[in-house]
C-alpha cells in the first residue's frame, strides 16, 4: 500500500518525502482545492519547486482540483487543470465532472483520480466516472464499512485508496452544508469549512471564545485546548447542558487494522492534514510509514506498536482516535 501524505506548503512537502512518503498531495492558493486558508497552497513556482524535490526521492506528487465551480467561476477551475498538466504533476484530483471531463479530454495523458469529494461509495458510482472520463483512482468516503470498502474494491476495476489517519468529520463529504449557513462560503465551492475571514477569537471573562461570523461555537476554559471552530465539532447548548452537539473532536488511525485493508487490496493509505503544521506531517508520516512497512512485511504477526499509537494519540483532534465507520460489524 503506498503512503499518501498532505503537503500544505512547501516546507511540509519536504517533511513528508523525508519521512518516507510514496506521494504528496497538494492544491493552487485558490478556492479550486479543498484547502483554501490563508498561508497554504503552492504558487507555480513553489508547485514547481516541490516536483524537482519529491522527484529527487521518487515520491510522486498530486494535485487537488476538488471543489466544484459555478457558471461565474469555470476559468479558475479551467486553468488549475491547465496548470496542473503543464507542470506535468502525477495525477490530478478532482470531483466535478465538469472538471474531470474537461480535464480527460483536454489532457488526455494525465492521470486522473476521483476525489474523496465525489462521494462515490459503491461499484455503479465508480464505474460512471470510470467509464465516462477513464479514472484510475477513487478515494473513498469516510462513512464506508471495512466490508463495504472490500465489497467495492472486488467490483470496480480501478485502484482504491482510504483515509489511514486525520480529522473525521460527521457529514459525506461533498455534502455538507453547515458552514454556508454560518458564512454564505459552500466549502465545496469556497474550498474551506470556516473560512478565516469569518473566524474571531476573543479573550472574554467566561473564557476563550470562537465564532464564527459572529455565532458562538465553543468557548475554551484556561488551559483547554482551543481546535480551530468548526460547526460541526462546536459544543451548543440545547436543552439544559452543552456538549458536542454533532461529534466530539477525534481522529481517524487505522494503525489496527492495516492488515485488513492491505488483505482486501487497498492500494493507498491517504493521511489527512493539508492544514496542519510540517511538525505534524513528519509526524504521522514516519509514524505511518514504519506501520505500513511492518505490514508488509509480516502481515499474519503484524501488531501497531504502542509508541505508534502514542505519537498519533498526541496529534490526534481532542487527543483521541477511533476507527470511525471502518468499525461498523453489522455493515
Amino acid at each position: 500500500m503506498d503512503l499518501i501524505c498532505p503537503a500544505g506548503n512547501l516546507i511540509s512537502l519536504k517533511a513528508a518525502v523525508d519521512a518516507g512518503a510514496n506521494a504528496v498531495y497538494t492544491g493552487f492558493r485558490d478556492a479550486t482545492n479543498a484547502r483554501h486558508f490563508p498561508g497554504l497552497n503552492f504558487t507555480p513556482d513553489s508547485l514547481n519547486e516541490g516536483l524537482a524535490y519529491a522527484r529527487k526521492a521518487d515520491c510522486k506528487v498530486f494535485v487537488a482540483v476538488n471543489t466544484y465551480p459555478q457558471a461565474d467561476n469555470w476559468d479558475a477551475w479551467r486553468c488549475a487543470v491547465d496548470l496542473a498538466a503543464t507542470l506535468r504533476v502525477d495525477a490530478l484530483i478532482a470531483a466535478d465532472i465538469g472538471v474531470l471531463d474537461y480535464a480527460s479530454e483536454t489532457h488526455p495523458e494525465m492521470r486522473l483520480h476521483l476525489s474523496v469529494q465525489g462521494s462515490a461509495t459503491n461499484p455503479d458510482a465508480v464505474a460512471f466516472y470510470q467509464e465516462n472520463f477513464r479514472i484510475q483512482r477513487v478515494i473513498l468516503p469516510r462513512v464506508l464499512s471495512l466490508t463495504q470498502i472490500a465489497h467495492v474494491i472486488k467490483n470496480v476495476d480501478v485502484e482504491v485508496e482510504v483515509f489511514g489517519f486525520g480529522s473525521l468529520c460527521v457529514m459525506v463529504e461533498g455534502r455538507c452544508l453547515l458552514s454556508s449557513y454560518f458564512t454564505g462560503l459552500s466549502p465545496n465551492t469556497f474550498g474551506a469549512c470556516s473560512p478565516a475571514s469569518h473566524v474571531r477569537w476573543l479573550e472574554t471573562p467566561n473564557g476563550l471564545e470562537a465564532r464564527l461570523n459572529g455565532c458562538l461555537i465553543d468557548r475554551f476554559a484556561s488551559g483547554e485546548d482551543a481546535g480551530y471552530p468548526t460547526v460541526c465539532k462546536g459544543r451548543f447548548r440545547v436543552g439544559n447542558h452543552e456538549y458536542n452537539t454533532f461529534e466530539e473532536p477525534t481522529s481517524l488511525n487505522t494503525l489496527d487494522i492495516l492488515p485488513a485493508l492491505q488483505g482486501m487490496g487497498v492500494a493507498a493509505i491517504k493521511l489527512e492534514g493539508r492544514q496542519r503544521s510540517p511538525a505534524y506531517v513528519a509526524k504521522v508520516t514516519q509514524v505511518m510509514r514504519a506501520a505500513i512497512d511492518a505490514c508488509q512485511a509480516h502481515p499474519n504477526s503484524y501488531r501497531a506498536e504502542p509508541q505508534w499509537q502514542a505519537e498519533l494519540g498526541g496529534v490526534a483532534e481532542g487527543r483521541q482516535t477511533t476507527l470511525g465507520a471502518y468499525n461498523r460489524p453489522w455493515m
